[in-house]
């Protein structure tokens, strides 16, 4: 297996976004149109946090309702901004930081993705799922 390779081989670079003025029934749409679990919350393309579908799933009932609904309970989410919601304290690794290094961050923590920066600018996002289709890749 290749060691010393960089989570930037392996990173989502068109990272579906988030910013502080949008919503979180915005929110909630991309999560179903794109089928992802985190999305990073950014000032144009200054990282400022990270939400994730759980964060959603904590203050409503969507996780009651069918994935296909297009009902979502709007009376909940605007009681809340997404800046209420969101992690602040990312962790965020570099292009160059190894994919071992990403993994180890993932696993010692209590989340299942992390954003790619160069300085406070997202360039990227690799998740648990980005790094188990790696490990498969070597297996083939």
């Amino acid at each position: 297996m290749k060691k010393l390779v960089d989570v930037s081989t392996i990173m989502t670079q068109n990272v579906v976004k988030l910013n502080l003025t949008d919503d979180l029934t915005k929110a909630e749409s991309l999560f179903k149109e794109h089928k992802i679990r985190h999305i990073p919350v950014v000032s144009g393309n200054k990282i400022l946090g990270m939400l994730s579908y759980t964060d959603l799933l904590r203050i409503s009932y969507a996780d009651a309702a069918d994935d296909e609904d297009e009902i979502i309970d709007v009376t909940v989410y605007n009681m809340f901004t997404i800046e209420q919601v969101m992690t602040k304290r990312v962790i965020t690794v570099t292009p160059e930081t190894t994919i071992k290094e990403t993994a180890e961050i993932l696993a010692n923590n209590e989340f299942h993705a992390v954003p790619v920066c160069e300085g406070d600018l997202l360039v990227g996002i690799v998740t648990t799922t980005d790094l188990i289709r790696y490990l498969i890749e070597q297996y083939e």
